[in-house]
């Protein structure tokens, strides 16, 4: 199948401003997602699961992938690519901490990317592909931690705060929900 990339691009979905880092202290009412059954030591089998279980949700009809079932909600592709960019994201964030204790982190656009990068056009085999090797790529930093080090400390452009261990809980979050999104928890 053929994407013309001079297409139109649908609008964009409202930006989200919610502050997600509240999923630190508790479950999430709309996915059940608890960061309480997510220790440190489980989050690099668990994003290497959810890089296996994002590639089976992109095996399936382009056309349908592509599909918005709602105006202001991204379609699975869309979600997808987004996954697949918030682990390189977090993983660099990750090694940025282990580098430098309290390191400042650059802002990251997640709405503002979606649109330049257009999701909406991008390969669903290409993105099955990278989202599997940014997963792995995430997961092997998170297994390579050492234990002194999980404790560093990274500040994101709004000023909150995350340890390298508070990064990972928040981490995992997004593409679980994400999956819930797509109907696919």
């Amino acid at each position: 199948m053929t994407i013309d990339a001079r297409a139109e691009a649908p609008p964009p979905v409202p930006g989200d401003s919610k502050d997600w880092t509240w999923v630190l202290e508790r479950p999430c009412p709309e996915c059940g997602f608890d960061g309480d059954r997510y220790p440190r030591d489980v989050y690099a089998a668990t994003v290497r699961q959810l890089g296996v279980s994002w590639r089976r949700v992109l095996d399936g009809d382009p056309d349908a992938l592509r599909h918005r079932r709602e105006p202001d909600r991204w379609s699975t592709l869309e979600y997808a690519c987004h996954v697949r960019d918030v682990f390189t994201v977090f993983r660099r964030r990750v090694e940025l901490m282990l580098e430098d204790d309290g390191v400042a982190f650059a802002n990251w656009d997640q709405d503002a990317t979606a649109v330049a990068e257009r999701y909406d056009l991008a390969d669903p085999p290409d993105v099955a592909a990278a989202l599997s090797d940014n997963a792995e790529r995430l997961a092997t930093a998170f297994g390579s931690v050492p234990d002194t080090a999980w404790t560093h400390q990274g500040v994101r452009s709004d000023g909150a705060r995350f340890t390298v261990e508070s990064i990972g809980r928040y981490l995992l979050h997004d593409p679980i929900h994400h999956l819930y999104d797509v109907g696919a928890a």
